[in-house]
């Protein structure tokens, strides 16, 4: 996932928003200095007292009244989407289907995942009941991505809102008036509930790291390595916990015994979709000997009639970030220098602010096109000898974040094998679809959860509380007034409780 930090010099106190294919000005926004950051951390504070003390049910039905107003407001705002991101319109609703989906998990579930549990105490501590209690944290501050502007945040918005926070939302610089319409609808579907429970505040790098710096309780932000390195390291001033989401350089592998034509078209939807911005899908793909051929001929003769562009008949829509551009064609072009091959598609695919498919078959390992992240509709296809070799290739990166493996036989374990947080078997980014999944990664991927129980429990605190509910004589373990006697029988019981295993 790249940065969002990129900002003009001439543009110090207004953001204007553009059309990435034609550069049209869709609006234009204030941006928020920290004066003003700060005045929406203190309102969301003040709003958390309302909204983290309604019970699960509550806010349960105040999320779902979000979803219908989503849906009630569909067409405007996959029209808002596509203009403003350039993903075409059935993607959007595509995206938008998806974080619905996960709004209403985090409603539907948040009580069940987060609600009261009694703990065993244990035979030493029978005399006590145990209970674990989930606190919200308070105020959650999120910082957006562009590529997939609604879903991706969501599975921090929702989840933290679910959970009892208030959210200050700061979108991307590239997706500020989705972000917007997104915090409107939800002002719109609870007028009741008090300003400030879910906020945006518009801007640049300066105003998210503005964010970061700010009186809130949790930080999770979606973008790149190097900024979510920079979140951190501002974050630990403060001790504020940290959820970061930073891309990935997903592989997919596929044994001998693959349906290749299955695996074939999974590969090149999932390499190209959304212009091959999306930080779980294929950038990598190691294929065995046996299949080779068929695997890439099947490859190519797919993408040869997929096309980007702004129409109703295109498969995909432009670059949404200019300055990615260059970033794809440079991995290109040292693919190439290093030994790779493109049989379809290459330097001449970039037609900025457009790139068609690039494949790229047998590039060194070392290149940049198979080392860091592309973010862009191209694919890199190394041809293995067994599956041994493609699991130790796709674990040979700095990122983790997800994968896929196509085999009728052995896809489990071969998933089971990938140093990741997430796998598709014959399949690509399923797991993104299904809410109960929790969703990140390891390493350069980043930390932490978002969707699925451990997404609610991430913004939540754990309260453990242990009640006396009745007296031992003779048994006060946690007192000066322990006797003697109770120090022999502990001696005599430890034994039994604990050292009889062989």
């Amino acid at each position: 996932m790249t940065s969002t930090d990129t900002k003009p010099a001439d543009h110090d106190t207004a953001l204007t928003s553009v059309n990435p294919a034609t550069g049209e000005v869709i609006g234009t926004h204030v941006i928020a200095d920290d004066a003003a950051v700060a005045a929406a951390v203190a309102k969301a504070r003040a709003a958390a007292a309302t909204w983290g003390a309604l019970s699960f049910d509550e806010r349960r039905t105040h999320l779902l009244r979000w979803s219908s107003k989503l849906v009630q407001k569909s067409e405007e705002f996959c029209a808002l989407i596509h203009a403003e991101n350039g993903k075409p319109l059935d993607d959007a609703f595509l995206e938008l289907m998806l974080a619905l989906e996960h709004i209403s998990w985090a409603a539907k579930n948040a009580k069940k995942v987060l609600g009261p549990k009694r703990v065993s105490p244990g035979a030493l501590m029978s005399n006590f009941s145990a209970r674990l209690e989930q606190r919200p944290l308070g105020v959650v501050g999120v910082i957006g991505p562009w590529n997939y502007p609604v879903y991706t945040p969501n599975g921090s918005i929702a989840y933290a809102l679910a959970a009892g926070n208030t959210v200050v939302f700061k979108p991307s610089e590239y997706s500020t008036g989705i972000g917007n319409f997104l915090a409107d609808a939800f002002a719109e579907a609870n007028r009741e509930l008090p300003e400030g429970v879910f906020s945006t505040i518009n801007g640049y790098g300066a105003t998210g790291a503005a964010l970061v710096r700010s009186d809130v309780d949790k930080i999770a932000f979606t973008g790149s390595t190097a900024t979510g390195k920079r979140i951190m390291a501002a974050a630990a001033e403060r001790l504020t916990p940290v959820l970061l989401e930073c891309g990935g350089k997903d592989a997919v592998i596929v044994a001998a015994d693959a349906d290749i034509k299955a695996a074939a078209d999974a590969v090149a939807w999932g390499a190209t979709a959304n212009s091959g911005q999306t930080c779980a899908g294929v950038e990598r793909v190691y294929v065995d000997r046996s299949v080779r051929e068929e695997f890439v001929a099947e490859v190519k003769r797919i993408l040869t009639d997929i096309k980007p562009g702004s129409g109703d008949k295109a498969a995909y829509g432009p670059m949404t970030m200019p300055s990615q551009i260059d970033i794809v064609r440079r991995h290109i072009d040292d693919a190439l220098k290093n030994g790779g091959t493109a049989v379809l598609g290459g330097p001449e695919s970039v037609k900025a602010p457009f790139i068609e498919p690039v494949v790229l078959v047998d590039v060194d390992e070392n290149s940049e096109a198979v080392a860091e992240e592309t973010f862009g509709p191209t694919i890199t296809i190394r041809t293995v000898d067994g599956v041994d070799e493609a699991v130790e290739l796709a674990n040979n990166s700095k990122y983790g974040l997800s994968s896929a493996v196509y085999s009728k036989k052995n896809g489990l374990d071969i998933a089971r094998r990938l140093r990741v947080g997430a796998t598709s078997v014959n399949s690509v980014l399923a797991f993104a679809a299904i809410p109960g999944l929790p969703f990140g990664g390891v390493g350069d991927s980043g930390i932490g959860r978002i969707h699925g129980e451990p997404g609610l429990r991430e913004f939540t605190r754990p309260h453990s509380i242990a009640v006396q509910r009745f007296t031992v004589p003779g048994m006060a373990l946690l007192s000066y007034s322990r006797t003697d006697s109770t120090m022999k029988l502990l001696r005599k019981l430890v034994p039994f409780l604990h050292g009889r295993h062989k």
